[in-house]
């Protein structure tokens, strides 16, 4: 159905509209945004209240036989919560004039707006992200003489997997997660250019993987970084997003519509991101 007027943006018809467009924003935020792909989502709590926690708990320590019995009781669960503040409060305001929509119509000029935010959703979640795992995170540092970036990412991958802490007992390929700049990622693919039976084309941009790690590119890591290697989890990242809706400005010819959203951002396990 064509909507003609500002005014059918505050009816149901409008509503069903808006309704559409903000599902179509998360869903298109949740496939988009790698830090959705990589977040952590085992949080626990109230996102209305303000915090949420994610849990994390030690490697369990076998007995000698009979040791329970003896006590009367089992190990007790070694862990550690760690609180995720909701502390960032956003918003998408922009008002539609009615001669600005003339042309275009109101349905059109509403999507072609919230491709926009999606964008700038996507970019500001990943970009917090980032910093977050940059500053909470392990810098990484290549040994001596180790220069290349397909030697220095391989020797970072092994750092991770072969870390060993009372939480970790090795971390297998398979649940890293490697983010470069597309600087780095540049680097990295002309280098397989080089490399017979890769399996890898020179006409194939995304090569997925890189010795058993999933690979991703972003615009958004922090000036200055190469890479990040994480476990997916390690940071947690709750988002909440209200529909969108439409008001009438006062004393204008102009609906204001809005979005509002709120999120926060922590290293949940910050030993398990390498930053280079």
């Amino acid at each position: 159905m064509a909507i003609n007027s500002l005014n059918v943006l505050l009816d149901p018809t409008g509503k069903m509209l808006l309704a559409e467009i903000s599902k179509g924003i998360i869903e298109n935020y949740q496939g988009t945004a790698i830090s959705a792909q990589l977040k952590n989502v085992e949080l626990s709590g109230n996102p209305d209240a303000g915090t949420v926690k994610a849990r994390r708990f030690q490697n369990a320590t076998s007995q000698a036989y009979g040791t329970a019995r003896a006590a009367g009781k089992g190990q007790s669960i070694k862990g550690k919560d760690v609180t995720v503040d909701i502390d960032q409060d956003k918003e998408f305001v922009e008002e539609l004039e009615e001669k600005d929509v003339n042309l275009l119509g109101v349905a059109q000029t509403v999507t072609q707006r919230a491709a926009n935010h999606r964008v700038q959703l996507v970019s500001e979640l990943d970009t917090a992200f980032f910093l977050e795992g940059q500053t909470s995170g392990t810098a990484y540092t290549a040994p001596s003489g180790v220069t290349a970036p397909q030697d220095v990412l391989e020797d970072a991958i092994l750092t991770l997997e072969t870390l060993k802490t009372p939480y970790v007992d090795g971390i297998p390929r398979q649940l890293m997660n490697l983010v470069l700049s597309p600087s780095y990622y540049s680097q990295v693919r002309k280098y397989l250019d080089t490399v017979t039976n890769t399996g890898i084309t020179t006409q194939t941009e995304d090569f997925v993987n890189y010795h058993g790690v999933r690979v991703f590119k972003s615009l958004n890591l922090p000036t200055g970084v190469n890479f990040e290697l994480m476990v997916k989890g390690a940071i947690a990242q709750p988002v909440m997003m209200n529909q969108y809706q439409a008001e009438r400005v006062p004393l204008s010819d102009a609906v204001a519509v809005e979005m509002f959203y709120y999120y926060g951002t922590k290293a949940v396990t910050p030993e398990l991101v390498l930053v280079g």
